[in-house]
């Protein structure tokens, strides 16, 4: 990617994420974050979640997947941070998506003087955001 080719407010692309409640689960063995809110829905309801949600690293991770695939290398990522808004719940579907979030990164920035992009990420669930100022800092050197 040429640094010169780039605009403020251009998009790098977009991209739905499929997530299953099998993904929860390998994520969960993955990051040993094995908290029942998780993987239990009765557990989740009794704390008054609307059900299992995803874990918010889970998310965080998968939407910056984006940028990455843009940058054609994920250690071009030199920052990447957000506030979590609302929790994503993962329906119990018998293997299929329980959730669809849709991700889609902008050119927030330009530095010039250091050669580097900031991509805003809108990340969201049935039209509601989940992931705030959700931006990533990439090297275009």
């Amino acid at each position: 990617m040429n640094f010169s080719e780039l605009a403020v407010g251009q998009v790098i692309g977009t991209r739905s994420l499929e997530i299953t409640r099998a993904d929860l689960v390998r994520y969960a063995g993955a990051s040993g974050d094995f908290n029942p809110i998780h993987w239990n829905e009765r557990f989740a309801r009794e704390v008054e979640l609307p059900g299992v949600i995803a874990h918010g690293m889970f998310t965080m991770g998968a939407a910056v997947q984006l940028v990455t695939d843009w940058a054609g290398d994920p250690s071009a990522v030199v920052s990447y941070g957000t506030r979590f808004t609302k929790p994503v719940p993962v329906a119990d579907l018998d293997g299929a998506p329980g959730a669809v979030v849709e991700v889609t990164g902008t050119i927030g920035a330009l530095d010039e003087s250091a050669g580097t992009a900031r991509i805003d990420l809108a990340v969201t669930l049935d039209g509601q955001k989940v992931l705030v100022k959700a931006q990533a800092t990439v090297s275009m050197a």
